[in-house]
Parts: structure tokens; sequence; C-alpha cells
């Protein structure tokens, strides 16, 4: 019996550049294995502070390009993704002392001009009144400007991106592990560790992606046996949630004396995220969690413009992630480009790693991921990802409001939060997890936040959830709203939801 055919690309890595890349190969026609260790968007892409966004302060560092390709995807993700991108305005205070006002509206014009697609309204100056935008704000803080970009729920759009992947043929190995790969026979022979059974296989490839984030330059030199020739530098930044600080459905950018910026954006309907911090990360790539330190530096930050003060004890919830960032000699860890260097090894089957990059610009670093393999891709197909909206995201009009009123006018049983929620997550493909239901009892077991056997049979079939975390925090974030008991409740019922599932 003879061998089957190698596939075309395996990606290591279920973080969005992987996802993404393996979305643009699969709709190109490529035969594709994407293999993350553990859950997609497990780590790094699920740790973002949730902005689709050019990047405002990159102009400070000349990176006029990056800027101009983040602004462009802002405005076509946004028509691609409606119902998990959404425009949102930022109020930005002057703070006299620091930026200048003359310095401020000169960026703001840069970044109202660097692109020719305006679908989001421009900048405008503003005077924060206590009664308007400056409710929240200390008095001292009178003037500033307001500018738009977008919110993205980071963590669905990695799961998007792998289910539309594997909707195009693509396979997806959550839990499975590369553990090593060796050049024979003109492809990639790997061999993979299934983290769940325990099985190990081996694969044939002909080309290999490595878009592992930071782990990248560990699977160059230990699993594929390669040196690394551009370095990483592993950037920790921390965010941390509070009670909602302020009314309303705007954000707030606040300069701080160290010129690093901090984010107040509205989170979940009833919380504040704030971040981020920018700290160097000497230790391995693994998991990280937020320092005492980072906390008091966050929790000042606001302190140093909002009326209301706010410490530790105010933080219901924190995430960490590391940025594996391309080092450019950079003196500080917040200097370190954002843009990404996609280094190609092709003594022998090629292999493509990914340094750096940004969640804005995903989609285009796929396409020139394709790009730099297309000499050994013969008759690769053009590049299509520019208009095809991702599942669920192909809302009429790209008006979600409008979609919204309908989910509730046909199912009329669902509480207004619910229909929102779901349809957020769903868009238009909440049908499919509704199903025939009529009543909430018909969507089966209620767990807390609003999470319902029916939801989650849904996600164990169709987007690759294993755990409470797999659904609380990454498919979702009700684990804000779940206590200690729900967790093992949930646990004990996604036991026998998987057992079942075949």
């Amino acid at each position: 019996m003879s061998a089957p055919d190698p596939y075309d690309l395996l990606v290591i890595g279920g973080g969005i550049n992987g996802a993404g890349i393996a979305r643009d190969a699969a709709g190109r026609g490529l035969k594709v294995l994407l293999c993350e260790r553990g859950d997609l968007a497990e780590h790094t892409s699920s740790a973002s502070t949730k902005l689709i966004h050019g990047g405002l302060r990159y102009l400070e560092r000349y990176e006029f390009r990056l800027v101009r390709e983040a602004l462009a995807e802002r405005e076509r993700l946004m028509r691609l993704a409606p119902h998990i991108i959404w425009p949102l305005r930022f109020v930005l205070p002057h703070d006299s002392g620091l930026r200048p006002a003359w310095m401020l509206r000169l960026g703001l014009f840069l970044y109202d001009h660097l692109t020719r697609l305006r679908a989001l309204p421009g900048s405008q100056a503003l005077r924060l009144t206590p009664d308007g935008l400056g409710a929240p704000l200390q008095p001292r803080l009178t003037r500033g400007f307001a500018y738009s970009d977008c919110w993205v729920e980071d963590s669905r759009l990695v799961v998007l991106n792998a289910l539309d992947a594997a909707e195009r043929g693509a396979r997806i190995r959550t839990r499975t592990a590369v553990e090593a790969a060796r050049r024979e026979g003109g492809a990639w022979t790997a061999t993979l560790h299934d983290g769940e059974t325990g099985r190990r296989e081996r694969v044939r490839a002909r080309i290999i992606v490595n878009a592992a984030g930071p782990w990248v330059a560990q699977t160059l030199s230990r699993a594929l046996s390669i040196e690394a020739r551009p370095q990483v530098r592993l950037v920790k930044g921390s965010h941390i949630v509070t009670r909602r600080l302020y009314a309303g459905d705007h954000a707030y950018i606040l300069q701080q004396p160290d010129r690093r910026i901090v984010f107040a954006i509205p989170y979940e309907r009833d919380f504040t995220l704030i971040g981020t911090t920018d700290v160097p990360h000497d230790g391995g790539p693994g998991p990280v969690s937020i320092s005492a330190e980072e906390t008091r530096y966050l929790c000042a930050c606001i302190n140093r413009s909002f009326a209301r003060a706010i410490g530790p004890d105010d933080v219901v919830w924190s995430y960490s992630g590391v940025r594996p960032l391309y080092d450019d000699a950079a003196q500080s860890a917040s200097a370190v480009t954002r843009d990404y260097v996609l280094d190609l090894d092709a003594d022998g089957p090629p292999v493509l790693s990914v340094f750096g990059g940004k969640i804005t610009t995903y989609r285009r670093l796929a396409e020139h991921a394709l790009e730099r393999l297309h000499p050994h891709l013969p008759g690769l197909a053009r590049a299509w990802t520019a208009d095809a909206a991702l599942p669920g995201g192909d809302v009429a009009g790209g008006d979600f409001e409008a979609f919204l009123r309908d989910l509730s006018a046909r199912r009329p049983f669902l509480p207004e939060g619910l229909a929102r929620r779901l349809a957020r997550a769903y868009g238009t493909r909440v049908d499919r997890l509704l199903g025939d239901a009529r009543t909430l009892a018909d969507l089966g077991e209620p767990f807390e936040g609003g999470l319902t056997a029916r939801e989650v049979a849904y996600l164990v079939r169709a987007e690759w959830a294993r755990s409470p975390d797999d659904i609380l925090w990454r498919r979702s974030k009700l684990g804000l709203r779940t206590g200690r008991e729900g967790v093992a409740r949930l646990a004990r019922h996604l036991a026998t939801e998987m057992a079942a599932a075949p």
C-alpha cells in the first residue's frame, strides 16, 4: 500500500498567524495540516488589547508603512466580520507637560489620511466637560481629541479563521504537538504527539510554516534542528479588568509620563479593560501572569487621569501574554517594532518562520507568506481573502443591529442580552447553533452567564472546544460571570458531552 500524498503545508501554531495562513492556503486549493499543541488562541492571540487599529503611537517611530497597512486592514476586516469587529470611538485627553497639542493634532491628521479608505469618522478636537466625555476624568483635563478604531473579539477571530480553513479542506489538529521534523526525500517528515490520546504518528509535508508565536525560535532549533537567523524578542503584555469605571461606549487612551499610552475600554457590558504593559520577558515562552508591579502600574495610570481612584483590590480579572516581536535592537520593550518578518529557509524542503506581527495585519501577513512560498508551490491560485467574509460575517449590508433585530423577531424566546451575545459570537451562523429551538428549555441545561447545553455541544462539535477554559475564556468571556461551582458543573457536563461526541 503506497504512502498517502504529503501535505502541501504543515502549519505549526494555532494563533492568529497560523490560522490565517492555513485559511488562505486552503482557499487556494492546497492540502493543509495545522497543528496546535494546546487550544486555538490559547496564548498570545487571546491576550491582546482586543483592537483592530492602525497603531496611533507607531507614528512617533515613523512606522508609516505598518500604520498604512494596518489602517487599510482595519477597514477591510470590519466589512468581513462585522459580528466580531465593530467601530470604537477613542477619547485622547490632552495632558499638559506631555505631548503638546500640536503633535497630537498632527498625528491624528496623518492617522486620518494615511489610507484612502474612510468608513470610520475622522478625528476631532473636544472640550471635555464634566457632564460629557470629561465626566470620569480629573478636572484638570479639559481639552482633548477623539478618533476611531475598531474592537475585535480576538480569540474568536482565530477560531473563525481555523473554521473557515477546515471548511475549505484543511485539517485542524488541536492538542497536537509537532515534536520533531526532518528533511528527507524532498519533503519534511514530522512526528506528531496527540496530547489527549498519547498517540504518535508521522506525516509528510512539502513545506513547513513555523507560526509558533513565542515558541518560533524554539521550534526552529529543537524541533526542526535549524539555527534561527532573525532573533525573537519576548515582551510580556498584561491587562487588568475592573467593574465598569464610567458610562458610555467610548474608550479612553491615556498618556503617561514614561511616554507609554494605556487604554481604558468598555468590556463585556459591566466591566472596564485596562492595558497594556510592555515588560521584557527573559523567561520561557510558556504561560505567564501579571506581576504585582504591573497591576500597580496600570492602576496608577488610571489614577493619574480618572477622578475615581482604583487599586489592586478593584481588579476582578487579569490576563497576560508573551508577544514574539522581531528584535530590532530597540532600547525599550515598548519601542520594539510590531511589524513582522518572514524568514524562509529553502536549503532543502522549505520552512517559513513568522517573527513578530500584530493581530490587525494577520490577513496581509498570510498573503505575504504565500507570496514568499509561491516559487515552491507551482500553480498557486491567486489571493482571495480580501473580499471573503469570515464564518458568520455575511451580515446583510454589514448592519449588525438590523441582523440582531431580525434574530430577536424570529427567536422571541431569547432574552435581549443572550440574543446579542449569540449574534455577536456566531453572526449569521447562530441558527446552526439554535437549530429547531422554540423555547429556552429547548436549549438544554442552563449554566451560569447564559451558557446552555446546546451551545456547549456546538462548541465541542464545530469549534474544537475541549475544556471549560476553551469555552469560558476563548470562545466567550463568560468566565467573568461564572463562579467556581459553575466551572466544576460545566467540566462534568463537558466530560459527558465529549464522551458522546463522534
